[in-house]
């Protein structure tokens, strides 16, 4: 039996419907990717599933005492208490007796208040609680009594997944998990799930997530669901495949309706010696088009033309800048020319906003000189988009005094151009704040695009973004004739716009590496063999020196012999080690996501059991 079955689900507001009679059933142990345009009802789906809402028809069918978690695409900024209050309250009543429990110990409880909670806690298996809450914390690599308001960005989004994953759910529900979070944190959770032994459904833009994870993937799209049962590259073959034929289909169903309008409207003899059953097949043929939902339009972004900038764009020399005296710049030497595109990588909070800001001027830093080029006309994307008013309409953020945008010399009136980017004439007319987060992006890529530029910085473009107007402002920033700055946490996306990168590494300074996120990669990891070439010579060293030692001690007959085995057992496993980064150093070793991910973790192991050998060994010398 299915986990979940939903069965001829139907769901509309004011308008077409966003699911309409779809069917779905999840098995276990699957990882399905749901797809679809933003607002085509994904979000509305998931919150059926969770028996958030209720459809307006159909049945929901679940396995018995079958166990389901919700993880949000908005993640709350503020909330009161630690990490393990949070997670606690994951796990409903038992978690609440427990905090209860704490909370009353701490206040200084009369004996008979605690006794009460105590009770419950016993009825309920509170206690088991804590158990649960230290394994979650332990795989999250989060600690208990963090304060909640205190973290990151990242670590507030593991901690509502901890609490999300506490009761060990059998279906986990994600929207969008990796929005706002930087690249290691990315890897940390596609590593993570790959691990989960739960069944998955989860929305996200992120390609290289979406080819990794997913086993199955479906789609949403004009109220229908589709599965396809296939990887996403098989995915967007057949896709491709069924719209031309639906084209092909509609346009002979459009030519015979054409037909029969003519033949209906002859004159008024035809109309009397007309074929009734004729009239009958027009009539049906009319109904069946008007039911018809049209593939939603793409988006149709094009950045205005402007004069070639000189061929210098930007110079920093000697750049430094810090914060609380905290580095996030130190001693930057860079040079941009025209033409450049170049992507700017680091984790959330190490400064790569504020580096952006100073290049282009808006910021000035504690010491250095910044050399802009001539005839720069620069636009900026805000990943905050505070250049959009949320009191005005999205027409008034756009063109505030005026309905005609020029674009290259031609006019068009602004709700055309806002069809463009998918806004219908009703929302080109709504406030800002109505708008979803990806709309607001979409919005403010089509204010920046009304101005001419020859060079962009582009802070975090893709967040909320669905996959497809993700696709399309890829191709538009590759023929880009101007030099582009983009600071993004999506890899396909820098690896395929990008020709150099800048990576922030520790201390603020700033590497930079010819090509994308695929080339930072293989760097990091010949700077990791060598590291560890340096650390297994010192560690050999210092082996041969205590196994010296070692022989002018006495120890137990078992003790000896553990201590003479150990050395053979270090070497074997040193030799595996070495091994694995040789082979990881290759360029083509992570082609294979597979053996790239079993040699990860057979690494990890191999650093786990060399660390316990090593720190017997010294045990076995302090008892000798």
């Amino acid at each position: 039996m299915a986990l979940i079955s939903l069965q001829n689900i139907t769901m509309a507001f004011n308008g077409p419907p966003v699911l309409d009679n779809v069917s779905l059933q999840i098995e276990k142990n699957q990882r399905i990717c749901l797809l679809g345009r933003n607002g085509t009802g994904k979000s509305t789906l998931m919150k059926i599933l969770n028996s958030q809402i209720k459809p307006d028809s159909g049945d929901i069918v679940k396995e018995q005492s079958v166990r389901i978690s919700y993880f949000t695409q908005d993640i709350p900024d503020n909330l009161p208490g630690t990490v393990f209050e949070i997670i606690a309250q994951g796990l409903g009543k038992r978690g609440q007796f427990l905090i209860s429990y704490h909370e009353a110990v701490q206040s200084g409880s009369t004996e008979e208040e605690l006794t009460k909670i105590y009770d419950e806690l016993d009825k309920h298996d509170g206690w088991s609680v804590s158990e649960e809450i230290n394994k979650i914390t332990t795989l999250m690599s989060l600690e208990k009594n963090w304060i909640y308001n205190n973290l990151s960005g990242g670590q507030k989004r593991r901690v509502i997944l901890a609490a999300a994953l506490v009761i060990e759910p059998d279906l986990l529900l994600l929207d969008e998990p990796t929005n706002h979070l930087d690249i290691d944190s990315i890897i940390w959770m596609e590593e993570f799930l790959l691990r989960l032994n739960s069944s998955i459904l989860f929305v996200t833009h992120d390609r290289t997530l979406l080819r990794k994870l997913a086993t199955r993937i479906i789609e949403l799209d004009r109220g229908s669901l589709v599965d396809w049962s296939c990887d996403y590259e098989t995915f967007l073959i057949r896709k491709q495949a069924v719209l031309k034929a639906q084209e092909k289909e509609w346009k002979k169903f459009d030519r015979k309706l054409a037909e029969e309008e003519v033949w209906i409207r002859k004159g008024i003899r035809a109309r009397r010696t007309r074929n009734e059953g004729r009239v009958r097949d027009l009539k049906m043929l009319r109904e069946e088009r008007k039911k018809r939902r049209e593939v939603e339009g793409s988006t149709s972004m094009k950045i205005v033309d402007s004069q070639k900038s000189g061929k210098l764009a930007i110079k920093a020399q000697n750049v430094n800048y810090s914060i609380d005296s905290k580095n996030l710049i130190t001693d930057l030497d860079l040079t941009i020319e025209r033409g450049d595109k170049i992507g700017i990588i680091g984790p959330n909070g190490c400064g790569k906003s504020t580096l952006l800001k100073i290049l282009l001027g808006k910021l000035e830093s504690d010491s250095g000189t910044i050399k802009h080029g001539t005839n720069l006309e620069i636009t900026y994307f805000d990943q905050l988009r505070e250049q959009l008013d949320e009191k005005k309409t999205v027409m008034e953020n756009v063109l505030p005094h005026s309905e005609t945008v020029i674009i290259n010399g031609k006019g068009r009136h602004i709700i055309s151009y806002l069809q463009d980017f998918l806004f219908t004439p009703d929302q080109a007319k709504s406030y800002v704040s109505c708008l979803s987060g990806g709309e607001r992006n979409r919005l403010l890529l089509a204010k920046l695009f009304t101005k001419s530029s020859n060079f962009l910085a582009l802070d975090e473009p893709t967040n909320d973004l669905d996959t497809e107007t993700l696709e399309l402002l890829e191709e538009i920033l590759t023929e880009f004739k101007g030099t582009l700055l983009l600071i993004c946490h999506d890899r396909s996306f820098i690896n395929n716009v990008v020709t150099s990168t800048l990576a922030f590494q520790n201390n603020g300074h700033i590497k930079e590496i010819i090509g994308g996120y695929d080339e930072w990669l293989t760097f990091t990891t010949k700077q990791l063999e060598k590291y560890e070439n340096i650390n297994k010579a010192k560690k050999k060293q210092q082996y041969e020196e205590r196994k010296k030692e070692s022989a002018k001690k006495k120890l137990t007959f078992k003790q000896t012999r553990e201590l003479e085995t150990l050395p053979e057992l270090i070497e074997k496993m040193e030799t595996e080690k070495e091994e694995l980064f040789q082979k990881m150093s290759l360029p083509d070793f992570y082609t294979d996501t597979d053996n790239a991910k079993k040699s990860k973790i057979r690494l990890d192991e191999l650093e786990s059991k060399l660390e316990i050998a090593y720190n017997r060994w010294e045990e076995l010398e302090s008892m000798a």
